[in-house]
């Protein structure tokens, strides 16, 4: 079980080609091989683990992360939308065969020990399956209501399922992480904005460009205007402001978790000043923060949450 082309070895959208990886059972040690292969080598993926994280929370953040893997595969890289919507449901009762004590695909077959330990319920699990349906149905929202709903599926679980696994299940914790999860998404959104349309979405709320007199024919030609500017303004202060409104939960978790959780948002407002400083024209170039500046934004919030805990 050490090699890419082995069943153990398949990424999402091969995996579900292969009547050899669906059809056999997976034992919770081999899941937890897959999850972690997946975790380190996905082609879009990122640190999933930080060198801050204790090491024993690592497995169970493979865990998680490889369902979201998945959710996200199934919804993106299929390349037919009633496939995927097809194969949601399929991973839907996937997931509630796990929390009826029957897991049988490798992910599940690592993640409910997870799930057990700490107590994590459905429902945030379920809440990203409902995002990626809404993703091959919804591709324009009207307002902020109907975005900021969006989010809630889409955003918001990835963060209380952090929180879980750092041992925090309270409201007034969930609620600062929602509120950074979706200035992260925010952020992400007007980051790809170009990425988007050539999907179809547009995730800018379509009231504030009729308010700014900016269409949507102009945005898919790609035209930069005063009107399009003013529509960044107003979007990237919203999305500003969530971060604002999220930074204290930095303070009320545990020092590890904390640097991450600090650096998760400060990067998220560092694309927002790189947005701002490119005039808000993010339909000629995509804005991205560079390697250095993520080197100098990890020393920033190792100094912060170092000081505020010897200020505590």
């Amino acid at each position: 079980m050490s090699g890419v082309g082995s069943p153990a070895f398949l990424p999402p959208a091969d995996f579900v080609r292969s009547p050899e990886s669906l059809d056999r059972p997976w034992s919770p040690g081999e899941g937890r091989a897959y999850t972690r292969w997946l975790a380190t080598h996905h082609y879009e993926n990122f640190h999933v683990v930080s060198f801050l994280l204790p090491k024993r929370l690592h497995q169970d953040f493979y865990n998680v992360y490889a369902y979201c893997r998945w959710a996200d595969d199934l919804a993106d890289e299929i390349g037919d939308r009633a496939g995927s919507l097809r194969l949601l449901a399929w991973w839907r009762g996937e997931l509630d065969a796990m929390y009826q004590g029957r897991a049988a695909h490798p992910v599940f077959a690592a993640l409910a020990s997870t799930v057990t330990q700490y107590g994590i319920p459905r429902q945030p699990f379920a809440d990203l399956i409902d995002a990626f349906v809404q993703d091959q149905t919804v591709t324009r929202y009207r307002n902020w209501d109907e975005l900021f709903g969006y989010c809630r599926n889409s955003a918001n679980p990835v963060g209380r399922l952090v929180l879980y696994l750092g041992g925090y299940s309270d409201a007034a914790r969930q609620s600062l992480s929602d509120a950074t999860c979706t200035a992260l998404q925010l952020a992400n959104f007007w980051q790809d904005v170009t990425v988007d349309l050539l999907k179809d979405r547009v995730y800018i709320p379509l009231e504030i460009m009729e308010r700014h007199g900016y269409t949507l024919e102009e945005l898919f030609a790609r035209r930069f205007t005063p009107a399009f500017a003013a529509v960044m303004r107003e979007i990237v202060a919203k999305a500003r402001d969530l971060f604002l409104e999220g930074l204290p939960l930095s303070g009320m978790v545990d020092r590890r978790l904390a640097i991450d959780l600090d650096l998760f948002s400060r990067g998220g407002m560092r694309v927002l000043e790189k947005i701002e400083q490119q005039g808000h024209n993010v339909l000629v170039a995509r804005p991205k923060v560079s390697k250095v500046e993520r080197v100098g934004l990890l020393l920033g919030s190792v100094a912060r949450v170092a000081f505020s805990t010897r200020a505590a």
